[in-house]
């Protein structure tokens, strides 16, 4: 499709004025149906959820000093809460350890060597499905979206940080 080509618009072919809300549609759209379909593909091939993935790789980055559960929960932007019941299910299981620490109000927690081989298979999988899903975009494409959605990422922060009461 050429970039001058209309796009088709579900909103009744709404004037300038919703150009916003439209980008805004697309967006969500498209990050729900990643989201939904990874999600379902992590259950079937996995028995794991989202949520689990994403704390799995955030203590794969974190290597082997571990992540606290504050700093787990501000990276996967979710409650202290949250992350402690999801803890207590991934040691259960037997892919995370409990670091000991000087402070016992302090938890740390880290990848064990069966969280290690099973988050590696995991993130194969998930990066082979997001090529998969992400196929139809040509490399230059892909690398003009990218640019656009940082631009828009920075467009964001600048307009949050300029509203009262933030």
């Amino acid at each position: 499709m050429s970039p001058a080509a209309a796009l088709p618009d579900r909103l009744g072919g709404a004037p300038d004025g919703k150009r916003a809300l439209r980008l805004w549609l697309r967006l969500l759209t498209c990050t729900t149906t990643i989201e939904q379909t990874i999600s379902q593909r992590l259950r079937d091939e996995f028995g794991s959820t989202l949520p689990r993935f994403d704390m799995l790789s955030a203590l794969d980055r974190a290597g082997e000093a571990g992540l606290t559960m504050g700093e787990v929960s501000r990276m996967l932007m979710v409650s202290n809460g949250n992350v402690t019941g999801l803890a207590q299910r991934l040691k259960a299981d037997g892919l995370i350890e409990h670091l000991p620490g000087a402070d016992r109000r302090v938890q740390r927690v880290r990848l064990t060597a069966q969280g290690q081989t099973r988050f590696a298979a995991m993130a194969r999988a998930h990066e082979h499905w997001i090529e998969t899903l992400l196929a139809g975009l040509s490399a230059a494409e892909a690398d003009d979206l990218t640019r656009l959605l940082e631009q828009t990422k920075r467009s964001l922060r600048a307009a949050i940080h300029e509203e009262p009461n933030r």
